[in-house]
Protein backbone atom coordinates (compact mmCIF):
# COMPACT_ATOMS: atom_id res chain seq x y z
CA UNK A 1 0.00 0.00 0.00
CA UNK A 2 1.50 3.19 -0.96
CA UNK A 3 1.76 6.32 1.64
CA UNK A 4 -0.68 8.69 2.17
CA UNK A 5 -0.46 11.82 0.88
CA UNK A 6 -2.19 15.02 2.23
CA UNK A 7 -3.61 16.63 -0.80
CA UNK A 8 -2.65 20.27 -2.11
CA UNK A 9 -5.57 22.40 -2.89
CA UNK A 10 -4.64 24.87 -5.66
CA UNK A 11 -4.77 28.59 -4.40
CA UNK A 12 -8.01 30.63 -4.94
CA UNK A 13 -9.64 33.64 -5.01
CA UNK A 14 -13.48 34.21 -3.81
CA UNK A 15 -15.38 36.17 -6.47
CA UNK A 16 -18.77 37.32 -6.79
CA UNK A 17 -20.80 37.05 -9.45
CA UNK A 18 -24.58 37.26 -10.88
CA UNK A 19 -25.77 34.60 -12.92
CA UNK A 20 -29.38 34.62 -14.77
CA UNK A 21 -31.75 32.28 -12.64
CA UNK A 22 -32.47 30.47 -15.41
CA UNK A 23 -29.09 29.42 -16.07
CA UNK A 24 -28.60 29.08 -12.36
CA UNK A 25 -31.72 25.99 -12.51
CA UNK A 26 -30.22 24.43 -15.87
CA UNK A 27 -26.88 24.19 -14.25
CA UNK A 28 -27.93 22.72 -11.03
CA UNK A 29 -30.11 20.26 -12.87
CA UNK A 30 -26.92 19.36 -14.72
CA UNK A 31 -25.36 18.37 -11.65
CA UNK A 32 -28.18 17.05 -9.56
CA UNK A 33 -27.23 13.52 -8.47
CA UNK A 34 -23.48 13.71 -9.28
CA UNK A 35 -20.55 14.45 -7.13
CA UNK A 36 -19.66 17.58 -8.34
CA UNK A 37 -20.53 21.31 -6.94
CA UNK A 38 -22.06 24.02 -8.70
CA UNK A 39 -18.46 25.66 -8.69
CA UNK A 40 -16.49 23.12 -10.08
CA UNK A 41 -18.94 22.92 -13.10
CA UNK A 42 -18.62 26.60 -13.44
CA UNK A 43 -14.94 26.42 -13.22
CA UNK A 44 -14.94 23.40 -15.26
CA UNK A 45 -17.03 25.36 -17.92
CA UNK A 46 -14.73 28.62 -17.97
CA UNK A 47 -11.47 26.59 -18.46
CA UNK A 48 -13.28 24.87 -21.47
CA UNK A 49 -14.26 28.33 -22.81
CA UNK A 50 -10.95 29.51 -22.69
CA UNK A 51 -9.65 26.25 -24.19
CA UNK A 52 -12.05 27.31 -27.19
CA UNK A 53 -11.14 30.89 -27.15
CA UNK A 54 -6.64 29.76 -27.17
CA UNK A 55 -7.46 27.32 -30.14
CA UNK A 56 -9.76 30.04 -32.27
CA UNK A 57 -6.72 32.80 -31.68
CA UNK A 58 -3.75 30.02 -32.88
Amino acid sequence: MGKFKIPVMPQSTNKTIRFPNDVIEDVEKAICGKDCTFSAFVIAAVRAALDDLKEENE
